[in-house]
């Protein structure tokens, strides 16, 4: 009997290790590799960018002098393009831009009886921009340098000048597809006093517009 134990006994060990080096033998299940984390790219307005713009401006022209003060409202059209660089800094954005317009702004009146006008054809601007980034959307303030001509006449005399003066605005620009991007912007405009208009008692023009206008920016 106890040999029959001895003999059962072993034989089931004999069975454990053969079946152990079997299933040591079965293919193993791949590990599982976990997929990885999808990267949603970060928006930055760093980068240049070129643009057109459309807008209206509206103001006021003093005509100061001896033989001929007076002062009359201005306004009209505008139509421009834009170039400028921004760098982004967490979430401020520091930029340089400038931009050049065809313009029809554009007044008349009377000067001490006597028939004035004045027309702006031409207006730049070169600005620093400070803004905020909101994702996608960034309102800023901006103000520089602003240049264009004054043309003033007074009883069927014109002089014709080009004055440098400053600007000052805000605007909100957002990001639509891809690298366009629109803005909306208001600038104040002070291109300070022409020339003297000859034979009239050195009587000169002063020029200032609001300007409101859109546009479309193209970022590399």
């Amino acid at each position: 009997m106890k040999s029959l134990l001895v003999s059962c006994a072993s034989a089931l060990a004999l069975i454990a290790g053969v079946a152990g080096a079997q299933a040591a033998d079965l293919p193993r299940a791949p590990a599982r590799v976990a997929a990885p984390a999808a990267v949603i790219p970060v928006f930055t307005w760093t980068g240049p960018y070129v643009g057109i713009n459309a807008g209206y401006g509206f103001g006021n022209s003093d005509f100061r002098g001896a033989a001929a003060p007076g002062s009359f409202d201005v306004n009209g059209a505008m139509l421009g393009v834009t170039l400028g660089y921004n760098w982004q800094v967490n979430q401020v954005v520091f930029g340089l831009e400038g931009d050049i317009n065809w313009s029809d702004i554009s007044g008349n009146g009377t000067c001490s009886g006597l028939a004035c006008s004045v027309q702006n054809d031409w207006i730049g601007t070169v600005r620093g921009r400070l803004g905020y980034a909101m994702g996608q959307f960034m309102p800023y303030v901006t103000g520089g340098l602003a240049f264009g001509n004054i043309d003033s006449r007074v009883a069927g005399i014109t002089d014709s000048t080009t004055n440098v003066g400053w600007t000052i605005g805000a605007g909100l620009e957002a990001a639509l597809w891809g690298p366009v991007t629109a803005k909306v912007e208001y600038l104040f405009v002070d291109l300070g006093r022409g020339d003297p208009i000859t034979g009239t008692g050195g009587t000169r023009a002063d020029f200032t517009t609001n300007i409101v206008r859109a546009g479309l920016n193209y970022r590399f």
